[in-house]
């Protein structure tokens, strides 16, 4: 049977790092389901439309690390119509033998609430903003006012919005080196599989 593990968070918490270290350590698919709204966010045109139409290849364009492209996927993940669009997408996903690791913003609590493992990876703001500027080269000061607007956008939708399951594991970054959040994770799926 596959198992899933979901992981949850804010932009540049982590939760990405983690998720590939995860898929590599126990030999599982991983998607990034922000790419899947980046994409149709960069794609422009209909968003509706274009999830509807969204094909792998759409996942592999470079400007989806973009800012622009984090803002506009923030913008049409608040459509309940392309979030419709892309579940049954990320649920097959989900399920590929012998397992996947999926990262996004509601994928503990809305795409597979029934994972084997959740986890919910949060680092404070001043702590993302210094990532995403040193991965984009871009000012700290912006980086910081684009993650508040993207969390309060996020955080406040009808649909789907952005909060911790139940169930999930949290882990908090803002301190901790890669090498010591992954083995945190690494952890809790070591603890879970062996059930």
């Amino acid at each position: 049977m596959p198992f899933t593990i979901a992981i949850d968070g804010p932009a540049a918490s982590g939760k990405g790092t983690i998720a590939r270290a995860l898929a590599s350590e126990f030999g599982f698919a991983h998607l990034d389901t922000g790419l899947l709204y980046r994409a149709v966010g960069a794609k422009g045109g209909d968003p509706v439309a274009t999830a509807q139409g969204l094909e792998p290849e759409d996942l592999l364009r470079d400007d989806l690390r973009s800012a622009e492209a984090g803002q506009a996927a923030s913008r049409v993940a608040s459509i309940p119509e392309v979030r419709a669009a892309l579940l049954a997408f990320q649920r097959k996903f989900a399920r590929t033998e012998p397992g996947a690791v999926l990262d996004g913003r509601d994928i503990g609590t809305v795409i597979c609430p029934e994972a084997e493992v959740k986890l919910y990876v949060v680092a404070n703001y001043e702590t993302r903003a210094a990532r995403r500027a040193a991965e984009l080269g871009a000012d700290p000061a912006e980086m910081l006012a684009q993650i508040r607007e993207r969390d309060a956008r996020d955080a406040v939708r009808d649909v789907a919005p952005m909060k911790q399951a139940d169930d999930a594991v949290l882990i908090d970054t803002s301190h901790l080196s890669i090498e010591e959040a992954v083995a945190k994770a690494v952890a809790t799926v070591r603890t879970r599989l062996a059930r």
